[in-house]
This record gives C-alpha cells, structure tokens and sequence, in this order.
C-alpha cells in the first residue's frame, strides 16, 4: 500500500539558532520514502525521498531518529490514524538483572534482544537497604522479606527499561517461573531456568501489571530529575573507559559485546545508557578535531542514538583493555588482529562498534560519563 503514512510532530534543535524547531515528519512504509513540513512557516522542508536508515519500529513517542543527519525526537502523533495504528502496541516494562546474574548480562540482554524488545535505558547500580526495602514494597509481610533485602544489596545489579508490544507479558514470559527450579522442568528456556539458582535467587524480574512496571520504572528511573539508585563507578586507575557505539546498540550487538569482554577476562565495574546530544559529543571528542578527518562523521554517529558507557577493570594481566578494542579501522583490525572488539563487530572506520580511551589522560572520559551527564 504506497499510500499508507504516518505522521509525527518531530522537534529538532537548531545549532546555529540555537532554537527548538517543529516539523510535521510524513514516513510512507510502502517505499521507506520521508517528507517533512516546517510547523511554523507551513512549507515543505523536505520533499518525499527514499531514506533507507528510517524504519517503522523506529516510530515511537520519546524516540530520536536521524534523518539527513539532523537529530529529531518524536514528540507526538500528528493525526488520528497513526495514533490508532502506532499508539496502542508499544509498552514499556522494566527487566532487573539481579546480583546473582550480572556476569550473564550478555546472555539476557542478547535474549531481550533476540525477542523483539528495544533497550531504551540501562544503568549498573547498587541499591541502598531503603532503595531495596521501597522496591520489595508488595512482600512487606513476608516472612523472606529480609532475605530478599540483603540478596538484592549484595552487589550490584542492571536496570533496563524495554520496549515493545505487549512488554509487559512477554518479559514474564521470558523469565518463566519465579522459582528457578520450577522453572527448569515447566520452561527450560526461560531465563530464570538457565540462569537462576532457586526462588530468591532467581537472575531476573520483572513487573506483573502496568500499575506495577510505572511504579517499578520511577523507582530506578525517577522522571523528576532526581539521579536514582547510584551507578557503580570506581574511578581507580586500573580503570579504562569503553562505549558500544549507537549503530551496535540498535543492530542490537550489546550482548554479544558484554560476552565478548567477559570472556577475554575483563571485568565490567559500571554500564549506563546515554542520549548524547551534539554538544556533549563535540566536547566528549575535542581531542580529535583537526586531528582526524573523520571528525564530524565520528560525532553524528555518536549521537545518532542510544550509546553505552562501561567502565572496564584492567584485570587481564595479558593485555591492556584498549589493545582488545584493536585498531580503529576494522579492515586492518580483521587482518592483523582477527580476536579484537573492531574486528568482530566493526564495519567502518566510523562504525566500528567501540570507542576506547586512546590516551592516558583520557581517564576524564569517565568522569565525563559517570559523573557530569
């Protein structure tokens, strides 16, 4: 059907008007063609032109996407039938990966990934006995209400919010029964039948109904303004920086990575997801400019979506963190270094899946992320 469309308010920061503008964003799924109308002066922005890198599961309230390099966010639905059509499928649910788990991280995220869902938020923390005693809310009365307590403060723990349709169910579905041997005779595949040890140690959670997940989500991702739970960043010196670029978070790469890194022997200490706009990324790569020529290529993938900023403890006595990234073009890291991040899951010399802190000095990459955004 090329004349089915959907149409979005659409908000783009303007950097030289230093401005919010507003555009009506047209996207006919039939031929993957966009159009886009200026708000204000009712004229074509732009006409109807094929855009390959736009999709329909890309079209959610809240989301960024990128068009000719300018970064849109998805304010609402501009008119009745994409809000009929678009609107009602999406949700979002939280998914914890308990203390017990957090060395499976890559395993349970490539299977969120693998299902269908979008991570759109992600934060390592540890919870405080408050933090931990509000979450555990419904089991006030319980008699293991204490040892829930001390298992889900015992280290530290991984936050996500998920989205897609029907999230909330599916979530449950994937983790199966909450006690881990149960869950191996009735759903062996589900998450807490491979990877949880009983009914309190069970790797994962998620919320039973809309009511709950909203509660739940605010909880470890308060919309206030408030920080939330901490994150886990040490800032020690046998720590290094690494961010999984937005084109291996949306081809949905990330587990693949965690489990990659785990398994040449580093460890993760702090993860968190970020928006990056192109302010921060201009600071957060100030080093480059006039020294590399891919310098605003590097920066427009580096806001083009989600990112995620680990810190990763130099515990490899074999080899440094940034050795395992491998050079930056992955064409030469496949030839010379075939086992490195790069070579793996890199494409180009600007997506090349990784960033890594180049210099020593670089340490203030951390703090950039663990501290100032």
């Amino acid at each position: 059907n090329h004349s089915e469309r959907f149409v979005f308010i659409a908000e783009w920061f303007d950097p030289n008007a230093s401005l919010f503008r507003r555009y009506e964003l047209l996207f006919y799924p039939g031929d993957g063609s966009v159009e886009m109308h200026d708000v204000k002066n009712h004229r074509t922005f732009l006409k109807r032109t094929k855009y390959e890198d736009l999709h329909l599961e890309d079209l959610f309230i809240g989301n960024k996407v990128n068009i000719f390099s300018r970064q849109l966010v998805l304010l609402d639905y501009g008119d009745q039938y994409t809000a009929r059509q678009l609107g009602s499928r999406k949700e979002k649910t939280l998914a914890l990966i308990k203390p017990d788990a957090v060395s499976k991280a890559g395993e349970i995220i490539e299977i969120i990934n693998k299902a269908g869902f979008t991570l759109t938020k992600l934060k390592m923390m540890t919870l405080s006995r408050k933090e931990a005693t509000d979450f555990h809310i419904d089991h006030q009365s319980r008699p293991f209400l204490n040892e829930l307590i001390q298992f889900i403060t015992s280290g530290p723990l991984i936050a996500m919010e998920i989205l897609r349709d029907d999230a909330i169910c599916e979530w449950k579905r994937l983790l199966g029964p909450a006690n881990s041997g149960l869950a191996r005779t009735d759903a062996p595949e589900s998450i807490r039948a491979l990877f949880g040890t009983d009914g309190i140690k069970n790797a994962a959670h998620g919320p039973d109904s809309f009511a709950c997940a909203a509660r739940e989500m605010e909880l470890f991702f308060p919309s206030s303004g408030v920080c939330g739970p901490a994150n886990t960043a040490k800032f020690t010196n046998c720590t290094t920086c690494c961010i999984v670029k937005p084109h291996a978070v949306s081809e949905g790469l990330l587990g693949k990575i965690l489990m990659t890194i785990r398994d040449a022997g580093f460890e993760i200490s702090a993860m968190q997801m970020f928006n990056m706009d192109r302010i921060n990324v201009e600071e957060f790569y100030e080093v480059y400019k006039g020294v590399v020529s891919e310098y605003n290529e590097m920066v427009t993938e580096m806001y083009s979506g989600p990112c995620v900023a680990m810190e990763i403890q130099q515990t490899n006595p074999t080899m440094t963190f940034r050795e395992f990234c491998g050079p930056a073009d992955p064409e030469i890291a496949r030839h010379l270094r075939p086992g490195t991040l790069r070579a793996i899951f890199g494409k180009t010399k600007i997506q090349n899946a990784v960033h890594c802190t180049d210099l020593p000095e670089d340490g203030l990459l951390e703090k950039f992320f663990f501290k100032v955004i």
